[in-house]
C-alpha cells in the first residue's frame, strides 16, 4: 500500500495545523532547557538560605500588651509582637503565670490556641491543622506533625505590678 493509501488519521482531520518541526525537540534542547531551570532553582534555594543565615533580630522593642490585666487564669488573647503584622498570643495559665508565644505553627503557619486541662490531658497549645500539640512551658510539638520541628517561638515577657510587658524573643531552639 502507498502513502497516497492510507486515510488520513482523525486527529489530523480535528487539529489540520502543519507545522514544518512540531515533533522535532532535539535531547541537547532539552537538557540545556533542564540545566536552566536547575541553575536557576539552585540560586533561589542558596539566596533563601544566605538571607536566613545572615538575618540579624533585635533589638526588640518594648510593648505592653493592652488587656492582660483583665485575663482571668486559664483565658488567653491575641496581641501583635514585635511588630503590627506578627501575632502572638498571650496565656494566662490555671495557676496564674503569664507566658507568651508567637502564634504560628511551624508546620504549616496556622494560628495556635490555648486548650485548658479537661481532666485527661493537662493545659497545651494547640494547632488545628493536624490535630498537633505543643508543651505549655517550652513550645515543643508534642502531638503530630510539629512535634519533628521547631518549636514555638517564645515571646519573653516582663512583669510590671499589673501590667504585661513584652521585652523580646527566645532564641530559636532545635529538638
Amino acid at each position: 500500500m502507498s502513502q497516497a493509501e492510507y486515510p488520513t488519521p482523525k486527529w489530523r482531520e480535528d487539529f489540520p495545523i502543519e507545522q514544518e518541526y512540531d515533533d522535532f525537540i532535539t535531547r541537547r534542547d532539552f537538557v540545556r532547557f533542564l540545566g536552566l531551570v536547575s541553575a536557576g532553582l539552585m540560586v533561589g534555594s542558596a539566596s533563601v538560605v544566605v538571607s536566613s543565615l545572615t538575618h540579624e533580630e533585635g533589638p526588640f522593642p518594648e510593648v505592653e500588651v493592652t488587656g492582660a490585666g483583665d485575663l482571668k487564669p486559664g483565658a488567653w488573647m491575641v496581641f501583635r509582637y514585635p511588630n503590627e503584622k506578627t501575632p502572638a498570643i498571650l496565656i494566662r495559665r490555671e495557676n496564674g503565670e503569664y507566658i507568651s508565644f508567637l502564634q504560628k505553627c511551624p508546620h504549616l503557619a496556622c494560628p495556635v490556641t490555648y486548650h485548658r486541662s479537661d481532666g485527661e490531658e493537662g493545659e497545651h497549645i494547640g494547632c488545628h491543622c493536624h490535630n498537633g500539640k505543643f508543651e505549655i512551658e517550652t513550645g515543643q510539638g508534642i502531638q503530630g506533625p510539629p512535634r519533628e520541628l521547631r518549636p514555638l517561638r517564645q515571646v519573653v515577657l516582663k512583669r510590671d505590678g499589673d501590667r504585661v510587658i513584652a521585652t523580646g524573643l527566645n532564641e530559636i531552639r532545635f529538638a
